[in-house]
């Protein structure tokens, strides 16, 4: 079947972009055009075999697009558009957020097979990349956050992307230096990490002074950020427990040796 010649070919592709079929595209739209109709005369407006119109119409009540009027016989009414359009976006996300949760639930159940218990630890290059990998995590976080950060790396890198931890979630930070005001939902602790530069041989050995990081979510999920000047910043990432207790390590210690220098 083809559509009725005067109906833009892009605004049933839009239609369809928004979860409807053609016939149900073709229904709206012809509903939209007058003031109430029966389901024979929306076949005759719409171009939609007569046998296909209950069922579109059915479908179209569901998708809060279409009311109807019980009388005999009945009579259906386009919902305006303003509203209609919002009541499929409403739908569109909700069904996001489902699919979401239920393949994040898939993902943290995983078992890898036939790996013995090899640690599965992922190498990512490149700023954007890792900068995603990061949002990732901080959206995701159920409990803690914990950032261990040069200030150099945490205002364009990493600040923005905090913003995404949900509310609930306990987030602390340990850098070098602060430079304006310090958010007052996060635990900010500002100790002299250059100190492990100077002290430790040889120099940087436990982290480069430049752009570099660790962070940990939920004591499950770690990442380790690498990269100075130049160069092509890096990350190792996983979620194995074997790379998540040396970064919480890692934490702790720098974080006790960082102290004590302070002192």
């Amino acid at each position: 079947m083809n559509a009725p010649r005067d109906i833009p070919n892009n605004l049933l592709e839009s239609l369809k972009s928004l979860g409807l079929t053609k016939y149900e595209a073709l229904v709206y739209i012809g509903l939209l055009r007058v003031a109430g109709a029966t389901a024979t005369e929306i076949h005759e407006i719409s171009g939609v075999p007569r046998a296909s119109v209950y069922p579109v119409l059915d479908r179209l009540v569901q998708k809060e697009l279409v009311s109807v009027s019980y009388i005999t016989p009945k009579r259906f009414d386009a919902v305006p558009p303003d509203r209609g359009v919002e009541n499929l976006m409403r739908r569109i996300e909700t069904d996001a957020e489902s699919a979401r949760a239920a393949l994040d639930a898939l993902y943290r159940e995983k078992r890898p097979e036939g790996r013995g218990n090899q640690e599965q630890i992922w190498t990512i290059y490149g700023e954007e990349n890792i900068r995603t990998r990061l949002a990732g995590m901080f959206r995701s976080a159920e409990r803690s956050v914990e950032v261990l950060a040069t200030w150099d790396l945490l205002p364009e890198s990493v600040l923005a992307l905090l913003e995404a931890v949900p509310d609930s979630v306990s987030v602390d930070i340990v850098t070098d230096c602060w430079e304006g005001e310090e958010p007052s939902r996060f635990g900010i602790h500002v100790l002299p990490l250059a100190t492990l530069r100077e002290t430790r041989s040889p120099p940087g050995k436990l982290l480069p002074y430049e752009s570099s990081g660790v962070f940990l979510v939920d004591d499950v999920r770690a990442l380790l950020r690498v990269g100075s000047g130049s160069e092509q910043p890096s990350a190792l990432y996983s979620e194995s427990a074997g790379l998540v207790l040396f970064v919480r390590r890692h934490i702790t210690s720098v974080t006790e040796w960082a102290r004590t220098a302070a002192q």
